[in-house]
């Protein structure tokens, strides 16, 4: 009867010991991360009304993790630091080549057809050209951050396309200037002769009147490809319970405020999924940037 007692006594503790650590592990912030694309004190401004809507949308708390590179936010992701990214297309590769299960959720209707821009100062003659712009060829380079997509990825596979080499054999200097506004800056200033910015990061610059177009031109518009998108890691039904990645996709679907989808800027969230991203990681493995 004493040994009965003793193990229904245990067997309780046992279930509180759980119930008590799951509960625990439920009230824990869901956490997400956004790489620093440009000005980061605006990043902050933006992504802390993001987290408040998602808490209000999911019932828990939600927290923005800043981040001060590309890198640190896969890395944030990969370590389970953040469960939730607004990855570009190919930082959301790289974690979800780290990080497997992890499943893009959304993107910006406008992330299925993206665009970078290459821009000029003015100085150097170049104009808006319907062809690539073969004339860049031994002046200075500007990208933007190294794991970016459209500062990076995209506008290298596009070089190397056009001059069948490397852009450090195109160009008599190359340079990553970490995010797509110091880019502009670097080229409108005259510190680079080109460069390579984020179409949307151009017009939300040009809007804020950062743009002297007497100084700095578009000079040609690459074809489309596949670009932002909201990664959420595979183990989130673990933690928040059954459903809850769907929770998280629904919420994003249903962000309908038009102050709050200028933020990043977006007309509204859609539906994506990995395979949509096979064309970035394609590039990502023919240019040496991810190994298979």
């Amino acid at each position: 009867m004493l040994k009965r007692s003793f193990m229904f006594v245990l067997a309780l503790i046992l279930f509180v010991g759980v119930s008590f650590i799951l509960a625990i592990e439920k009230s824990k912030p869901f956490v997400f991360t956004a790489i620093p694309d440009q000005n980061t004190a605006r990043l902050q401004k933006r992504f802390d009304k993001v987290a408040q809507y998602l808490t209000n949308a999911l019932g828990i708390e939600v927290k923005y993790l800043p981040v001060k590179s590309y890198s640190a936010a896969v890395t944030a992701f990969e370590n389970n630091e953040v469960q939730l990214a607004w990855f570009g297309g190919l930082s959301g590769v790289q974690a979800r080549f780290a990080e497997p299960g992890a499943q893009a959720i959304a993107q910006g209707e406008e992330d299925a057809d993206f665009t970078t821009y290459f821009i000029a100062n003015t100085s150097t003659g170049l104009t808006l050209s319907q062809d690539f712009p073969k004339d860049i060829e031994g002046m200075t380079f500007a990208f933007g951050s190294k794991d970016s997509t459209s500062g990076r990825l995209m506008p290298e596979f596009f070089v190397r396309s056009a001059f069948g080499k490397p852009p450090r054999d195109v160009f008599r200097h190359v340079g990553f200037s970490g995010d797509h506004s110091t880019t502009l800056d670097l080229v409108q200033s005259g510190r680079y002769q080109v460069g390579a910015v984020n179409y949307k990061v151009w017009e939300n610059e040009k809007k804020a009147g950062k743009v002297d177009e007497t100084k700095v031109r578009i000079i040609w518009k690459t074809p489309g490809y596949p670009n932002y998108n909201w990664t959420i890691r595979g183990d989130v039904n673990e933690t928040w319970g059954d459903g809850f990645q769907d929770k998280v996709q629904q919420a994003l679907l249903n962000m309908r405020d038009p102050k709050l989808l200028a933020l990043f800027p977006r007309k509204r969230f859609i539906k994506a999924d990995n395979a949509m991203y096979q064309p970035i990681l394609d590039t990502a493995i023919e240019i040496g940037i991810l190994k298979k």
